[in-house]
């Protein structure tokens, strides 16, 4: 006899549930809840959205979601579990957020938005079956989806007995294509190495304590890890875990045996020596392929907080080793037929380019960029950077169609996001996409996203100063903006530009005028930006210079349109920027 009031349908229901949940919560409460909807925010919501789930309820750590496809809710956990693995991969694993996903295909009794019944409970109960970040689901399932899905591939459990079901349920594991198989360590690395799309690899080599202090061992062990840990940030560089090169801990190695071994382009060694009340740390850079020197650097310190001296050489070496890097592998690229580019040395090559700010180079960029797609179309990294390139062209109006070109933008962001949400560079060049649209909250956002994922890269902590400028805060913007120019000595020019806003913004305009002179191709904002400058520091001849320029390189220029175009948040950053101008003599 059916429930009064009560509705039956057949569904597929999803539950899902956090492994570990309460290990984490005891030693991380705050991090784990942020870290917990960060990823619900980012990741779990828009999957089930994009697959026409409905949520039907949520606890601390699990949800229910139902779907009126079994397709729909495969599809749905296999994008979670797939996209969770890809995140997990910057974080250690006592902090590792992973899932068990079971998927059940039956009756279901609908009441008050909420449903009960069978159904629901083999979900809750193959939810339980599933391995940390893995996927169960019932004879039904598997039924339904069985080669419908090119890249799910199920493996048949059998029979399993379950908590208050009285028969046995068939269950199947959802194996993903592409799953890690069994091996060390250290040979799933080098694989790993040989397979991406051309990345340079690097395997940092633990120190060598050379002082003759065993206390001092925990110092050379410790600034090997850091230096491993922040390397892993840059997506663009693949770096040996320290699970496989502390292996050669205390042994003589060489490092072409080494790079062999693990099947990477480059190697770190070095060694860390104390005397006295002094620390010194020597490290050097070496090509695999030629075994030569690329980079060697030493660091001299008083021995008075190790640990803050540990941080500090971290910082000091990861700032400038990918650059170090990525200049060696430009190198090698520039030796080899332009043909036989890899998709990473085409998106390389398509950096340098881009940073020229160069109309003919942009497009070269964009062939680059398009060329390494070919090649490699979920390189999400190339995405991000095509997404880049193209909204250079937007900005200058380099492109025939602005629109149709911004709607690219979008859409090229969209597919990197989806293919690798931990790309630093996807935040960054999304923050800088919704600064565009004066959405600050959402800039603001992907921005803090971009700078968790990579605190040493130069583009991302530049755009924090540039930011915190639009925000009102140009005082903090300018520590952030020279912070990158020491991260980065050979900047892009445009990091003046950054500069020089900011300086005006502080009403510091001697420190603007001094930045923008730095740019030694200035267009017609720039000076715009030198006439008000000198406007508001009462050099009316300067001022008048400027403008001139301004009118000659852009007849059509007013102060109205041009400020249209600016992205402060507050009416009181703008009002100081238009009377600079209108005080210059430019149109209003």
């Amino acid at each position: 006899m059916s429930v009064p009031g009560a509705e039956r349908r057949l569904a597929a229901v999803l539950a899902a549930d956090m492994v570990g949940y309460s290990r984490l919560m005891e030693a991380d409460e705050r991090g784990t809840l942020a870290r917990l909807k960060t990823h619900r925010i980012e990741l779990i919501d828009p999957a089930i959205a994009k697959n026409r789930g409905r949520v039907i309820k949520t606890t601390g750590d699990g949800l229910l979601v139902e779907f009126h496809s079994v397709v729909d809710a495969v599809l749905c956990a296999t994008e979670v579990q797939r996209r969770m693995a890809r995140r997990n991969a910057d974080v250690s694993p006592a902090r590792w957020i992973q899932f068990r996903i079971g998927i059940n295909l039956g009756d279901v009794i609908i009441e008050d938005d909420d449903i009960f019944g069978d159904g629901v409970n083999i979900a809750a109960r193959l939810e339980m079956l599933a391995e940390p970040g893995g996927i169960c689901v019932s004879a039904a399932v598997r039924d339904q989806v069985d080669h419908r899905l090119e890249d799910v591939v199920f493996e048949d459990l059998g029979d399993q007995t379950v908590k208050n079901i009285s028969r046995p349920i068939h269950v199947f594991r959802v194996r993903l294509e592409g799953d890690p198989k069994a091996a060390p360590e250290g040979a799933q690395d080098a694989v790993q190495a040989t397979t991406v799309a051309r990345k340079p690899s690097i395997a940092v080599l633990p120190l060598v304590n050379m002082s003759g202090d065993p206390e001092q061992e925990f110092f050379a062990d410790g600034l090997s890890e850091d230096i491993i840990t922040e390397l892993s940030r840059f997506r663009d560089l693949l770096v040996i875990s320290r699970n496989s090169t502390f292996v050669h801990k205390g042994k003589a190695v060489k490092v072409q045996e080494v790079a062999r071994e693990f099947g990477v382009d480059y190697v770190l060694e070095g060694s860390v020596r104390k005397a006295g009340d002094r620390v010194r740390v020597t490290v050097q850079l070496i090509d695999a392929e030629t075994d030569r020197h690329i980079w060697a650097e030493r660091y001299d310190r008083q021995l008075e907080d190790i640990f803050a001296i540990q941080d500090e050489m971290t910082r000091a070496i990861v700032a400038t080793l990918p650059g170090r890097v990525e200049a060696a592998t430009h190198d090698r690229a520039k030796r080899k037929r332009t043909d036989n580019l890899a998709a990473y040395e085409c998106v390389l090559a398509a950096k340098v380019l881009h940073h020229r700010s160069v109309r003919e180079d942009n497009a070269q960029a964009q062939r680059l960029l398009d060329r390494a797609l070919e090649l490699d179309a979920n390189y999400a990294h190339a995405h991000a950077w095509k997404a880049c390139v193209l909204g250079q062209t937007w900005i200058y109006g380099w492109c025939a169609d602005a629109d149709a070109t911004y709607r690219e933008v979008v859409a090229e962001l969209e597919i990197a996001l989806a293919l690798d949400d931990n790309d630093s560079d996807v935040h960054r060049i999304l923050a800088a996409v919704n600064l565009t649209r004066d959405d600050h909250d959402k800039a603001a956002y992907h921005q803090e996203r971009a700078l968790a994922l990579n605190p040493n890269y130069d583009l991302i902590v530049v755009q924090q100063g540039e930011l915190l400028t639009w925000l009102g805060r140009p005082e903090e913007g300018i520590d952030w903006i020279r912070k990158a120019m020491r991260l980065n000595p050979y900047h892009p020019e445009r990091f003046w530009s950054h500069l020089g806003r900011a300086c005006y913004c502080a009403e510091k305009y001697a420190d603007a005028a001094e930045a923008f002179s730095r740019i030694t191709r200035p267009d017609h904002t720039h000076h715009a930006f030198l006439a008000a400058t000198f406007a508001q520091m009462g050099n009316a001849v300067a001022a008048n210079a400027h403008a001139v320029e301004v009118l000659k390189r852009a007849p059509e220029f007013s102060v109205a349109t041009y400020l249209a175009t600016q992205h402060y948040k507050f009416e009181v950053d703008r009002q100081r920027h238009e009377a600079g101008l209108i005080k210059a003599g430019l149109p209003a």
